[in-house]
């Protein structure tokens, strides 16, 4: 009996140290939260895909702090000539958001405005002829804004 019961003992202690580990864990993950969002804020398309996954699920990412509040487009429609190009605003906003309250924006904005750029083409990539040549048009112009004003 005695054996039994320092077997079970020894086996949920070892239960303990696995979840306080898991635990301790979870809580160190905050510590990659730069290379989190660099991952997410790259050009492309894997990049932006990894970012709406996580958008979807924010939950799972709470311990980051990050800032998903967008105003999409800002002043500028977000479905310009019915074009979706709202939720690469959405990205675009958490790029600048998350590298500002990180004080890290001016080293980033560079790349955080070509991202932007690449999600509204491959947004204009899904139209044929002139259509595809008037949303490729609007994307240059919504890109230039951001670069010159964002």
């Amino acid at each position: 009996m005695h054996r039994r019961l320092t077997t079970a003992m020894a086996a949920s202690t070892l239960a303990l140290i696995t979840v306080v580990g898991t635990a301790a864990a979870a809580d160190a993950a905050p510590a990659d939260r730069s290379q989190v969002l660099a991952s997410w804020t790259q050009t492309t398309a894997s990049s932006y895909n990894s970012w709406a996954a996580a958008r979807a699920n924010q939950s799972t990412w709470s311990a980051y702090a990050f800032d998903w509040t967008t105003d999409y487009c800002s002043s500028s429609p977000d479905n310009p000539f019915g074009f979706p190009f709202q939720k690469s605003c959405a990205r675009h906003d958490f790029g600048y958001r998350n590298y500002k309250a990180a004080g890290a924006f001016s080293a980033n904005k560079t790349r955080l405005d070509s991202a932007f750029y690449e999600d509204l083409k491959r947004v204009c990539a899904a139209y044929t002829s002139g259509t595809k040549a008037a949303c490729n048009s609007t994307a240059w112009t919504y890109y230039q804004a951001v670069k010159a004003f964002g």
